[in-house]
């Protein structure tokens, strides 16, 4: 189903074709010209990043997407996209107050109590305010930049038709299913410039922590849905420290290691058991508030796991994890994308474990599961399997989660915690492989 960015009209506006071309040509002109300064990957890599920077919020987003996509982009692309930031200069102060009054009645000064004009933080899509609601309670008011609808409807047009041509015109840019991530990314932004939506997925996933009862010590910030609107979001101000500031955590004296561990068990349970989960915990998104409590911020991007989805990760990753068994690996792969031609089981079992297995036999300390599971997304690709983003998502936010126990909880590895395993993968410590098989993997040892 295709984004509302996409269903209006079919053209994108012809002057927004003219500058971005311009752009475009402007910065291949320079990588003609730096021709024998540095490889060709690299100096591609880097004038792709400057002309997304220069083509604004659209193609910052979509240097993000690119960059929280291991596997499924060239590396180099990666890497470079990763420094471009999604911090641009603040909109005026008299453009936030139109954004309210259209969106709540009135000016910033007569919806709420006190309205900071200097803002948090700055995006492309939104920035963020401090408040006071009339009843005294502190908010944080998210207010989206004026006119960003017709700009990115017609990017996504001049991104699909590029995606089109490559689609029919490449074989190996059809691989990595231009028009799909195209349709994709459009349906996140769409997503994204809801507030809505995003205070009702902040909803959902504060229901879904205390379905368990055991996520006490996690939380959301609340909405506050009289001043929430698709542009504007308002929700209660949690005052608090970013994951990875240790300098300030560490004063506190407290549980770091068991704080990270009951954030990481929150996530994987809203993914693997609820299908619903938090697509992008990176430090500014993940933090402890005063009481030491976990928080998760922002949620604008979201990933989703369809019941199909679920049964294949939990079948696929104990095979994986604790049994080596890399058929079973290379037939969930299979079973989980879109398979663009005949599968060849043998060898791409063979592949994953000719470059998972050896990574399998290191110390516990040093097994890095997301890195395995790109690995894997990229074998994928190399088989022309349409895996979807979710698995990219899943496999991104576990690289984020193994950052901060190195620096947190260094003794400490995300999947092989038994607690964890065990609530997650019923019937696993009675499969594992026994204690002194010369079969048994890492994980296996430690969950037997």
């Amino acid at each position: 189903m295709k984004s509302q960015l996409l269903q209006a009209g079919q053209r994108p506006r012809r002057g927004r074709v003219v500058a971005t071309g311009a752009v475009l040509a402007r910065h291949a002109g320079r990588l003609v010209r730096t021709r024998g300064q540095a490889p060709l990957g690299r100096r591609a890599a880097h004038e792709v990043r400057d002309a997304f920077a220069e083509l604004g919020p659209t193609y910052v987003k979509l240097a993000q997407l690119i960059a929280s996509s291991p596997g499924l982009f060239p590396e180099v692309l990666s890497d470079e996209l990763r420094t471009l930031l999604d911090r641009v200069p603040p909109i005026p102060y008299d453009a936030v107050c139109d954004v309210i009054s259209a969106e709540l009645g009135g000016r910033p000064g007569d919806v709420f109590a006190s309205f900071d004009p200097e803002p948090l933080a700055s995006a492309s899509i939104a920035q963020v305010h401090a408040a006071v609601l009339h009843g005294g309670e502190e908010v944080v008011v998210k207010v989206q930049r004026p006119g960003l609808r017709p700009l990115l409807d017609a990017d996504l047009r001049i991104l699909m038709r590029f995606a089109t041509l490559l689609d029919r015109t490449s074989a190996r840019g059809r691989m990595a299913n231009p028009v799909a991530v195209v349709e994709d990314f459009a349906a996140t932004l769409s997503e994204e410039l809801n507030f809505v939506v995003e205070g009702r997925a902040m909803e959902a996933f504060e229901r879904n922590l205390r379905a368990y009862g055991s996520n006490d010590d996690v939380r959301v910030p609340s909405v506050r849905w009289r001043y929430t609107t698709p542009r504007v979001l308002t929700m209660e101000r949690v005052h608090g420290y970013k994951i990875d500031d240790l300098a300030q955590l560490g004063a506190k004296g407290w549980d770091l290691a068991g704080a990270l561990k009951k954030g990481v068990r929150a996530w994987l349970e809203s993914a693997l058991e609820h299908g619903l989960f938090h697509g992008d915990v990176h430090a500014g998104n993940l933090m402890l508030d005063t009481e030491g409590n976990v928080v998760f911020l922002d949620f604008g991007i979201m990933g989703r796991l369809d019941p199909k989805t679920k049964d294949i990760i939990r079948r696929g990753l104990p095979a994986l994890l604790v049994h080596g068994d890399f058929e079973e690996v290379a037939k969930a792969v299979y079973e989980i994308g879109a398979v663009l031609k005949p599968a060849d089981l043998e060898q791409s079992a063979s592949d994953i474990a000719e470059l998972v297995g050896p990574i399998m036999g290191k110390p516990l300390s040093e097994i890095s599961y997301g890195q395995v599971l790109v690995d894997i997304v990229r074998i994928g690709t190399r088989y022309e399997v349409r895996l979807p983003r979710e698995l990219v998502l899943v496999a991104k936010q576990l690289l984020y989660f193994e950052r901060y126990a190195k620096l947190m909880a260094p003794d400490w590895n995300v999947l092989n915690d038994p607690e964890l395993i065990s609530f997650l993968f019923d019937g696993i410590e009675s499969e594992t492989v026994g204690e002194g098989s010369e079969e048994q993997s890492p994980a296996a040892a430690s969950w037997s």
